[in-house]
């Protein structure tokens, strides 16, 4: 759909949100946008990109679906669009039956111009019923980067959306990112159907922003990191660790050192997070402690510093947070401590996503012996072989792409429901078969305590009907509010698109592709500590990673203030001593399924879980992470002296 619209985008800024001039790249795409055009927009973190559906979304008949995995972020662009008025709203888990299903309504109303939604919320057949037969004249997706299997962060349910949007029959598509290699960006146009000439990417220099390198101990970081906070002038920051339980324990010790700080992380409730995000927002001075979780949409453009205290996992990650300091021009420090054991962790992260090839033979086997059409659940298929959930996605959604699978409508094999009224009083508002239809359907259930279970296939065969008419009653019922519904027990369909070849062959493929692509994400911590080296200009390393080479160097970063090049010297290695050793092979005599690999020994010893440790409780065991500070191909060099024959 291109058309041409004399709709004046620079008015309409000035009207429903109060600025004179549009921030650099979101005029052209908000042009492109109303005239009917789909684009990419990659914009550094605090460009602007929001507004670019926003703005949109005002001059448009239909709805403006935002594909977004940060609930925070839905919750605040919500409460600013309210505050001006724009009715905007979002479905995702964290609402209740009444919240919901005001949301539906003010959908099917037409009254809300913005939908929020989790990606993952697109495989919830009750939710993809619902925006059928709705009109959606921009579909937004932000984080647009995770569409790619080769980028940073590649989320396997965002493949699947540009399928999506073309069943949904959305009128334009608007891709955004802050973190799009020159690659990704392509992955990003082609996936969406986006003409080249329609991608705009702003200049990713900050010059405000200061890059600065230390390589420090262990001992030496935290009083570095002290000593920094309290010799700065004032000022919001942001220190970010890898893990929850050093998110609590720094905040603990900045405390008692007399510093404002909390913690932040996924491990805290949803009130918490609230609680803590909006203490940091209202006050100029306050410090978080934080993992990657925070920071995401987080509009404050007085952050003046951005401390690394463990490293990031890829220039992508370091981009996005540092990329949260200084939005108002102001200069801004951004300081990384390196402490060369940190690579371990990171590492250990990788590795222990790869399952071994044993597991994914199992994997393959169990899809192979399926039916030509199926359902399948992704946790119960994970823990029969041993491979993590986001993997098992990442397998399937890779059959999908090579050919061998192709999607069908999601399900939930579990309906329950609770009545709120007497079923006299729900039939009472039909008649004739839809009357008789209704007390069928309920005379199908089977009463547990106060709820209600139904089977759902089992009803449509008694009833002579399809399944998607019981879920249309069991969802008209709920939204009237005679009913409470509540659904359990996802499963994916497939459906065979051509013969499997042989399973020892496609194990083998998919166990090097899944390596390399460990070995891509090995490469990405490379790069970090690369720049964190400072061998030249930290600024241009960083533009240059996306696309943008600096004409001279920045001046201010740890190369340019002749502070540079820094030498980090790998940990030392480590042997496994006799008892280790022994307490290990007495494990693998006892579980000889589970640890069946150099792999899965190691990661047994690093600490890594995995769905079959988690079974076996293994993960409780002492020897468990005893080797946490090694390497983890070390740690399978080293597992060779139990398990000498590896796969």
């Amino acid at each position: 759909m291109n058309v041409t619209s004399n709709i004046d985008s620079k008015s309409l800024l000035k009207k429903h949100f109060g600025f004179d001039e549009f921030k650099d790249g979101q005029q052209p795409i908000i042009d492109r946008l109303i005239n009917g055009r789909s684009c990419l927009a990659v914009f550094p973190t605090g460009g602007g990109k929001s507004l670019c559906y926003q703005l949109p979304a005002l001059t448009f008949e239909g709805l403006t679906v935002v594909v977004s995995p940060l609930i925070a972020l839905m919750k605040d662009q919500i409460d600013q669009l309210s505050s001006r008025g724009i009715v905007a709203v979002r479905l995702d888990s964290s609402l209740s039956l009444e919240e919901y299903q005001t949301a539906l309504s003010a959908i099917r109303s037409g009254q809300a111009k913005i939908l929020f939604v989790a990606p993952e919320r697109f495989f919830n057949e009750r939710f993809r019923g619902s925006l059928m037969g709705t009109s959606i004249s921009l579909f937004a997706v932000d984080e647009a980067h995770c569409i790619s299997q080769w980028g940073h962060n590649f989320r396997p349910d965002y493949l699947k959306l540009a399928m999506i949007a073309k069943e949904l029959k959305v009128e334009r598509i608007l891709a955004l990112t802050a973190t799009a290699t020159p690659a990704v960006q392509q992955d990003i146009v082609s996936a969406f159907d986006i003409e080249d000439e329609d991608a705009i990417c702003t200049d990713f220099f900050r010059p405000n922003l200061h890059l600065r390198t230390q390589i420090v101990s262990q001992p030496q970081r935290i009083e570095l990191l002290t000593r920094r906070l309290k010799d700065n002038a004032p000022g919001a920051t942001i220190i970010y660790v890898t893990l929850q339980k050093t998110a609590e324990s720094l905040a603990s010790t900045l405390k008692d050192a007399g510093l404002d700080a909390q913690a932040y992380h996924a491990g805290l409730n949803s009130e918490k997070r609230t609680e803590i995000q909006e203490w940091f927002m209202n006050q100029p001075n306050r410090i978080v402690v934080a993992t990657i979780a925070f920071g995401m949409g987080i509009d404050k453009s007085d952050i003046r510093y951005v401390f690394h205290y463990n490293v990031p996992k890829s220039i992508e990650n370091y981009a996005q947070e540092i990329g949260r300091a200084g939005r108002d021009g102001k200069v801004s420090s951004c300081e990384m401590f390196v402490v060369p054991e940190d690579r371990v962790t990171l590492e250990n992260f990788v590795y222990g996503d790869t399952p071994s090839e044993n597991g994914i033979k199992s994997f393959m086997q169990l899809i192979v012996d399926q039916e030509d059409e199926f359902f399948v659940s992704q946790y119960k298929l994970g823990a029969a072989c041993d491979i993590k959930s986001i993997v098992v996605k990442t397998i399937l959604t890779y059959l999908e792409l090579d050919g061998h699978l192709e999607s069908t409508a999601p399900r939930y094999e579990s309906y329950d429901f609770k009545p709120l009224v007497p079923s006299a009083e729900l039939l009472s508002n039909f008649d004739g078969e839809k009357q008789q239809f209704a007390k069928r359907l309920l005379a199908c259930s089977r009463k547990k305590r106060s709820w209600f279970s139904i089977d759902v296939m089992a009803a449509a065969e008694k009833l002579g009907c399809d399944r998607t008419r019981v879920i249309k009653a069991l969802d008209f019922f709920d939204e009237k509010g005679w009913l409470e519904l509540k659904v359990s027990g996802l499963v994916h369909g497939y459906r065979k698109r051509k013969s499997f070849p042989d399973v020892d062959l496609i194990s083998q493929e998919y166990f090097e592709r899944l390596s390399v692509r460990e070995q891509d994400e090995i490469s990405r911590i490379d790069d970090v500590f690369e720049l964190a080296r400072a061998n030249q200009c930290q600024a241009d390393s960083l533009s240059t990673h996306f696309g943008q080479p600096l004409e001279q160097p920045c001046g201010n970063c740890t190369h340019c203030t002749n502070d540079g090049s820094l030498t980090i010297d790998p940990p030392a290695a480590q042997q496994l001593d006799d008892a280790q050793i022994e307490s290990v092979k007495v494990l693998v005599a006892a579980h000889p399924q589970v640890l069946n690999s150099t792999r899965s020994i190691a990661r047994l010893l690093c600490g890594i879980t995995s769905p079959a440790m988690t079974r076996t409780k293994l993960s409780r065991d002492p020897i468990f992470g005893t080797c946490a500070a090694m390497p983890f191909a070390h740690v399978v060099e080293q597992a060779k002296k139990i398990l000498p024959d590896p796969e």
